[in-house]
């Protein structure tokens, strides 16, 4: 019963998906104008008025793992822009408690919590997409069946060409080839990090805010996706970043690609002795 896409005619979009890349935009123009707010409890609340609006959107979809996602990228940010431990150790506490609460509030996503722990209870039915998962990875062996062989995209294994992607890739390209993609989501991440810390370093914190929210959201997107193909993660509708098939989120992942770009030319103009607009 979930309903995660706008119909504007010929095209779909998926609000959630944009609504990712605005809370970087949001809380990174936040932070840069109204940095002295973090420090001041009376009005440090103004700052998660609109994502606290934005994530009870997103639950009423339903999209848990879109909820899951945007969160984390908001505390990280919060943690970079130094909200004091106090203050930050409280709200992780209170965003765990409360996604406890909605796991065992919604019967369906107990389910998946269950299933997840052993899905060979229940291969034909809430198991079914993890299973199979693991058949495509553990028939890849170490250096996989050939681009092209994998069986389990053939209908067996659902959304093979979204969310269990990387089961696919781990079928054709082996466990070697699942290691490379790995290390290239952790490159992205590193250089995103390392991005981040130069413009902070060249007083360009706009850029810093937005080049880290972007590493962040790649490395925390991915690792779920990972986690759920290879059964460490209770089964979530995320696609694998700049891998799965999809429009808004290929469309707004690469949005991102330019601006993390840009943040990188901004650091390079500045450090070539040209005025960069802050």
């Amino acid at each position: 019963g979930a309903k995660r896409w706008i119909n504007l005619g010929p095209v779909n979009i998926q609000p959630t998906e944009v609504f990712k890349l605005a809370i970087i935009l949001y809380l990174s123009s936040f932070f840069t104008r109204r940095a002295e707010i973090l420090k001041q409890f009376k009005k440090v609340w103004f700052a998660g008025v609109p994502v606290g609006l934005g994530l009870g959107l997103i639950m009423l979809e339903p999209d848990f793992g879109s909820f899951v996602v945007v969160t984390v990228v908001a505390l990280g940010l919060l943690f970079l822009a130094w909200l004091p431990w106090k203050w930050f150790t409280a709200l992780v506490c209170i965003v765990a408690t409360s996604m406890v609460l909605l796991i065992a509030m919604a019967p369906y996503r107990m389910a998946r919590v269950m299933a997840f722990l052993n899905p060979w209870n229940d291969p034909l039915g809430k198991g079914y997409q993890l299973t199979h998962s693991l058949m495509a990875i553990a028939r890849g062996e170490w250096f996989g069946v050939g681009l092209g062989s994998s069986l389990e995209k053939r209908f067996y294994l659902p959304e093979a060409h979204t969310d269990f992607i990387l089961a696919v890739i781990g079928e054709e390209f082996g466990f070697a080839g699942m290691c490379v993609l790995i290390f290239c989501y952790a490159w992205i991440v590193w250089r995103a990090f390392s991005i981040g810390k130069q413009a902070r370093d060249l007083e360009l914190f706009y850029g810093a805010f937005v080049a880290k929210g972007v590493g962040i959201w790649v490395g925390i997107q991915s690792f779920f996706n990972i986690g759920v193909n290879i059964g460490l993660l209770p089964t979530k509708g995320l696609t694998l970043p700049l891998m799965s098939y999809g429009g808004s989120a290929v469309i707004v992942m690469l949005v991102s690609m330019a601006l993390l770009m840009r943040v990188d030319y901004e650091n390079r103009l500045k450090l070539r002795g040209f005025k960069v607009e802050v």
